[in-house]
């Protein structure tokens, strides 16, 4: 008897345990679940892309409403288009190869030649020009931008000092509008840093749509799972502490649109 009512305890104990378990696994389950679900959309860091290392922004001028550049370098070349641009599978440029032009916290202008007409206000700007590849990732060595502080009068440039010791953050992809499966399918994020490496003094926080993402590499990046229709991401420089750090044009947000090609 006393043999019996200790093999009931064992396996009572065991039933028990197995509930346990079961429930344990049920619970884990539903938190991966949980995390899953708030995961919307996924950035994937870009391969390496075609080098340009002795590509150069050599100077910048702003005079009665045109912009003149000068441009050095054996390897690159405006109008160009990037020798790995099929293999990046984003929206290209059928143009080329060209310049990234971005005033104060406005949209960028793309530009194929090294001058061009283009109105700037009056007053104090943050002007910002980079060295881009035919589909629009920026070239990000030291010497293929020019970051300024100016103030313009008439359409002209008549003050400029490069940006002190701040750090900056500029935007510069997504912007505009996608069509067909081929462009919206992966969709680059890119952006400009001035005076800031990403790590443990700084990061960016990229918000797609609501949902956060935390960068702590400067480099292009893949962003997948958004819907068609508009679009909207926050950039944010942050410090250490997880704050929005107190610079200017800090943070910058852009609306983009992704369209059905109505052909496919």
């Amino acid at each position: 008897m006393k043999k019996l009512l200790f093999a009931l305890f064992i396996m009572n104990i065991f039933l028990v345990s197995c509930k346990t378990d079961t429930a344990n696994q049920e619970s884990e389950t539903e938190q991966t679940s949980e995390v899953e679900e708030t995961n919307k959309y996924t950035l994937t860091a870009f391969t390496p892309s075609a080098s340009f290392p002795d590509a150069k922004l050599e100077s910048m001028e702003y005079q009665e409403g045109t912009f003149n550049y000068a441009i050095g370098g054996e390897g690159y070349k405006l109008k160009a288009q990037t020798p790995d641009a099929d293999q990046k599978m984003c929206a290209n440029s059928g143009e080329g190869q060209h310049i990234h032009l971005i005033v104060d916290n406005m949209p960028y202008a793309a530009k194929y030649v090294n001058s061009f007409d283009y109105e700037v206000a009056d007053g104090e700007h943050y002007i910002l020009s980079f060295l881009s590849r035919s589909y629009h990732e920026s070239i990000k060595s030291g010497n293929a931008h020019i970051a300024v502080k100016a103030k313009v009068e008439n359409g002209s440039i008549t003050e400029s000092k490069p940006l002190d010791a701040k750090p900056m953050l500029f935007y510069s992809r997504p912007k505009g509008t996608y069509v067909g499966q081929k462009d919206t399918e992966k969709v680059m994020l890119d952006f400009f840093l001035v005076n800031a490496d990403l790590g443990n003094d700084y990061k960016v926080k990229a918000e797609i749509n609501g949902e956060e993402h935390i960068i702590d590499t400067w480099q292009p990046y893949y962003i997948e799972g958004m819907e068609m229709g508009e679009n909207t991401i926050i950039l944010t420089l942050i410090n250490k502490d997880g704050s929005a750090v107190d610079t200017p044009l800090n943070p910058v947000e852009r609306t983009f649109t992704l369209k059905p090609d109505p052909t496919e």
